[in-house]
């Protein structure tokens, strides 16, 4: 999409400075699913109105950072559809699926606030380095040399044999998975370093470069890998990741020779923060905490950041398709097997109370039922204020370009006070 754009920070370089180099990887939130046109909610909370106008120039567009570079790889390697885009950092490098590889996007991610805040931090030009790719693991697609081949347990190879799987092809497949994108996140980072003028035309041959920090935000796929993860839900369940995080920290450092870089972990964050201990964030956030990287990891958190008014619009929108979901598919008894199933009826009061007495209904009567408990739950004002902060499901953070410029403005306050010290 074609995206108006407002000149922002100092033209000014300071002459003879490195160009300094972050590199982002991940997921889909490293992608970004937050649309452009939530930028207006940033706005209209007096705490993160400063921000606003940071991300905006005074004509209400969104800024292009005069001394902030960015290559941005991303898309399918199965499809052939692998595409780079690059250019002055500004709003539109976010996910790229629906726009072209080359094109900015209606979306950002935590790149635009890092670069925005990383650039205040250094009066020299900086380069970005982003390869994301959405719904990948660190267990298998982002594993790290150094964790050795994906190891089948027991219950997965016993698990393939009952679906009537071939556990050898099963076991080649994986093989071919394993380490993939890791790989293809390094080919691109030492492309782009073997030319950076290609990328950033400010680039100083003789001050040449350094490369400054990593970020990486992903984790939702490892966290719902319950064959990798048989126990998750008891403590240590995920210690695996936190050995395959560390991995990942060396080997990255190994291949790009930057054994003390700094490196930030953006913990998981999505449904805000937790009362009860959370063992997948624990293991996320565990490498930080290890003496080897003291002072050169960070684990930032980013359940803080969780918009809670509009996930609280977000659930209303749950209460109809969830009685639409019911309906459709019968799963809704008479009120009389409510005292037979108690533990379903708690469970679905809400669904069974709303429900009409004559289960026998059309489609188009149940979408009519549907749409009538829908207005009683959702008014025209959460309406309007989803449009106005949401784009996207709570495990892309609502799409809520708030959310994720305070995640970026986080990730790089870490990153430079890591390099302060």
């Amino acid at each position: 999409m074609v995206m108006l754009v407002a000149i922002c920070c100092s033209s000014a370089m300071a002459a003879g400075g490195p160009l300094r180099v972050y590199i982002l990887a991940g997921q889909s939130n490293m992608e970004g699913q937050a649309k452009v046109e939530t930028f207006d909610y940033i706005g209209d909370d007096p705490s993160t109105a400063p921000l606003l106008k940071e991300m905006r120039g005074p004509e209400g567009k969104p800024v292009v950072c005069d001394k902030v570079w960015i290559s941005y790889l991303t898309g399918s390697p199965d499809k052939g559809a692998l595409g780079e885009g690059f250019g002055k950092l500004t709003a539109g490098y976010g996910s790229r699926y629906r726009s072209g590889f080359d094109e900015l996007s209606e979306m950002i991610g935590p790149e635009f606030t890092f670069g925005i805040t990383a650039s205040k931090a250094y009066d020299g030009p900086i380069l970005i380095i982003k390869t994301a790719w959405g719904g990948k693991s660190l267990n298998t697609d982002f594993r790290p040399p150094s964790a050795g081949p994906y190891q089948f347990s027991e219950s997965q190879s016993d698990g393939l044999k009952k679906q009537g799987k071939d556990v050898t092809q099963a076991k080649a497949d994986k093989v071919a998975k394993t380490g993939r994108y890791y790989k293809l996140m390094i080919e691109h980072v030492k492309k782009v370093l073997a030319d950076p003028k290609r990328v950033c035309p400010a680039y100083d041959e003789k001050a040449g470069y350094e490369i400054a920090g990593f970020v990486w935000f992903q984790g939702w796929n490892d966290m719902v890998d319950s064959g990798t993860y048989p126990n998750r839900y008891k403590p240590g369940g995920y210690d695996n990741y936190s050995q395959w995080m560390a991995d990942f920290i060396r080997d990255v450092r190994k291949e790009l020779s930057a054994p003390k870089m700094p490196f930030v972990i953006g913990v998981m964050g999505v449904g805000g923060v937790k009362e009860e201990p959370d063992y997948f964030r624990q293991a996320m956030a565990a490498p930080a905490k290890m003496s080897e990287f003291k002072g050169n990891v960070a684990a930032v958190e980013t359940a803080p950041y969780w918009d809670k008014p509009l996930a609280a619009i977000a659930a209303k929108f749950k209460k109809p398709k969830g009685l639409a979901h019911h309906l459709r598919n019968g799963s809704l008894p008479g009120k009389v097997a409510a005292d037979r199933y108690p533990l379903a009826y708690a469970m679905h009061k809400e669904y069974w109370d709303a429900a009409p007495k004559d289960r026998k209904m059309s489609k188009d009567q149940q979408q009519a039922y549907v749409d009538e408990y829908r207005a009683k739950v959702i008014t025209p004002e959460d309406e309007a204020f989803w449009k106005r902060g949401a784009s996207n499901a709570g495990y892309h953070y609502l799409g809520s370009a708030k959310t994720m410029a305070l995640i970026g403005k986080a990730f790089a306050e870490a990153m430079v006070e890591m390099e302060k010290e």
